[in-house]
């Protein structure tokens, strides 16, 4: 597409400590937001840091009143916010014949989870119940909206809290986010931030998109032992599993299963101790690779709403990959040859039919 069709006339402006500051903005170079459906949404701010200080010409930000770690940084476009965090380092680069220059790195609120290691145990619990206790750790605001078994025992051993969160997470098919000092835990389907239509040759620049069955499999199961019961346990997840999600897709499994045959897989690294364990191992598993059997990586133009959590539906692009993806990446970035756009990594667990 021409080089053109990527430059937004628009500027993102920045906020320090709940304060606009438009000079920041201006002299603003290049910008990386950065935010995945594993948690810690993450911003990259580099500024020229060479220039005029009253009668003199000397380094601009390195007296720390302007930038100082711990304080608030805000990112937005057209008044909607792209990032909010803290910062938590600063880098001087000095480039031969080129710039004098500062990058400020910034973290949205899982740093403090990051940063907080420990080994304890939780006992009688639910994954819902440890996202809320955890939250309240660090003073933050549960919104815990997960479903799954109550388990007898659950370690935390040598993690950090984030770490943590994002194992009981995948075991319990959820993803984690943060909106300021609220920490939300809900299943896929219960996370919409939206949905918006991109057409390639319009708003959507560039994309491209494989559909893969590595690492498909027509079914998954999870085994292990009822102790009271003093017997086996076994469930087989099949591509059931995503059926709510695929629509008229042609899901991977099947797929896989006509071109190769069955290709199963069993569960060795878990141990469920009841039949609500072992469906939820197994489930959460074959969802996770089913999801990605399609998966696109594109560049569009930038928006606020593009967020991930969010839906794109994309049209332009054949009956094969048209269609509704989910937003696991998204990258916002700025910088003088370019401009403002956003890059995208988006997935789906069917493929289209051809006509």
């Amino acid at each position: 597409m021409p080089e053109a069709q990527l430059i937004a006339s628009a500027r993102p402006a920045l906020a320090l400590d709940g304060r606009d500051d438009p000079a920041l903005s201006e002299s603003l170079t290049s910008l990386a937001v950065v935010e995945d459906s594993a948690g810690l949404y993450r911003c990259e701010a580099v500024f020229g840091n060479w220039g005029g200080r009253g009668k003199e010409v000397d380094y601009l930000y390195f007296d720390r009143r302007k930038f100082d770690f711990g304080k608030a940084l805000r990112v937005s476009l057209r008044d909607a916010a792209l990032f909010e965090g803290r910062i938590t380092a600063l880098e001087g680069r000095y480039h031969d014949h080129g710039p004098r220059e500062l990058a400020v790195l910034a973290e949205d609120r899982f740093q403090d989870l990051r940063m907080t290691r420990r080994t304890r145990t939780f006992a009688d619990v639910t994954d819902a119940e440890v996202f809320s206790r955890v939250a309240g750790d660090h003073g933050l605001t549960p919104r815990v909206s997960v479903e799954g078994p109550r388990h007898k025992v659950l370690s935390q051993t040598n993690q950090s809290d984030l770490a943590f969160l994002r194992e009981r997470a995948r075991a319990a098919d959820a993803e984690i986010w943060m909106d300021g000092s609220t920490l939300y835990a809900a299943a896929r389907a219960g996370r919409d931030a939206g949905t918006r239509r991109l057409t390639y040759g319009g708003d959507l620049f560039e994309f491209s998109v494989l559909a893969d069955l590595a690492h498909q499999r027509t079914s998954v199961f999870a085994n292990g032992w009822d102790v009271a019961g003093k017997r086996g346990l076994q469930f087989e997840a099949t591509d059931a599993a995503v059926a709510g999600e695929l629509g008229n897709d042609a899901s991977g499994a099947s797929i896989l299963s006509a071109a190769f045959g069955a290709r199963k897989e069993a569960l060795a690294h878990t141990v469920p101790l009841t039949e609500q364990e072992a469906r939820a191992h197994a489930e959460s598993f074959f969802r996770r690779t089913a999801r990605r059997f399609v998966v696109g990586r594109g560049v569009c133009a930038t928006a606020p709403g593009l967020r991930v959590g969010g839906r794109v539906e994309l049209a332009g692009l054949g009956p094969l990959f048209n269609g509704r993806y989910y937003l696991s990446e998204v990258r916002h970035t700025f910088d003088f040859a370019r401009g403002l756009r956003t890059t995208f990594t988006a997935e789906r667990p069917g493929l289209g039919r051809a006509n």
